[in-house]
């Protein structure tokens, strides 16, 4: 059985209990975009590797080989973190815990560790972001599930559900690179409470050859994607990078042996452009 990689861990102030202390692991591999039949090699080289934090989706339509990989690897259930999330046609609470159920069968658990609603939806007709999030305090409290978050989520979005229910979302899995750093918007989840997590944190390789990354990249002899990781990991960021080949994920992990300057990490942030990569959570509805 492989070695865990070294990936410190970070605190949810939220379980199945509402007290409970949660660590999540702050480096993890993402599968978006990963077929369903890739999934279970990426899966189990990444496993391999050492990474011990599984992302997937609903939406991904690959959590069955997901599944079968962690069932494979002899790896212990409590070493293992595993996150999925709610598909935008099942926010309506029967099609919710239905959904679930499936999700649950198919990744091959007993408990899921963290459960996020993948889009607000807030503008589509016959879906509320209030009774959404009821349905999924409603799964946290069933205890299947570890600790549940949102996606995608904007302020006004965020505190709706929270002055509704009382119940603050564990985690906000937001697109976040060096050219959308998402600043105020972090900001409002340290306020809240809230875990930020980067998806598509190379930006899908688009930020990769900027030149200034190079530089730096050169200063600690290190590849452009290794400094990107390493920028989310000192911002106190969960990220979790997707490659589906091996040497790849070996050198996305390899990010614990140096570190970015307080220099560096500020050539890096002002790289900020506001540039999107996917949609705007506004623009996504049903």
């Amino acid at each position: 059985m492989s070695t865990a990689i070294p990936a410190k861990a970070l605190t949810l102030h939220q379980g199945t209990s509402g007290t409970e202390t949660v660590v999540i692991p702050q480096l993890g591999f993402g599968t978006y975009k990963i077929t369903a039949s890739d999934a279970e090699r990426a899966v189990t080289a990444a496993l391999e590797i050492g990474y011990r934090h599984i992302d997937t989706a609903q939406m991904y339509g690959n959590e069955a080989g997901v599944g079968r990989a962690l069932a494979a690897s002899g790896i212990p259930r409590e070493q293992l973190w595993v996150t999925s999330k709610l598909n935008n046609p099942n926010h309506r609470r029967d099609d919710a815990l239905r959904s679930f159920d499936t999700t649950m069968a198919d990744l091959g658990l007993e408990v899921l560790d963290l459960f996020l609603v993948h889009w607000p939806l807030a503008a589509s007709p016959g879906i509320d972001l209030v009774d959404t999030w009821r349905t999924m305090i409603e799964i946290l409290n069933s205890g299947r599930v570890r600790a549940i978050g949102v996606s995608n989520y904007q302020p006004e979005h965020l505190r709706t559900i929270i002055d509704a229910t009382g119940v603050t979302p564990a985690v906000n899995q937001i697109e976040l690179h060096p050219y959308l750093n998402q600043r105020q918007l972090r900001a409002v989840d340290d306020e809240l409470g809230i875990l930020t997590e980067s998806w598509s944190p190379l930006g899908r390789g688009r930020v990769l050859d900027d030149p200034e990354l190079a530089r730096v990249a050169a200063e600690l002899d290190v590849t452009p994607a290794q400094v990107i990781i390493r920028w989310h990991l000192q911002h106190g960021l969960v990220v979790i990078p997707k490659t589906t080949h091996p040497e790849r994920m070996r050198a996305n992990a390899d990010v614990f042996g140096f570190k970015l300057t307080d220099a560096q990490m500020a050539a890096v942030d002002a790289l900020d452009r506001d540039l999107r990569t996917g949609s705007h959570p506004d623009q996504v509805q049903i």
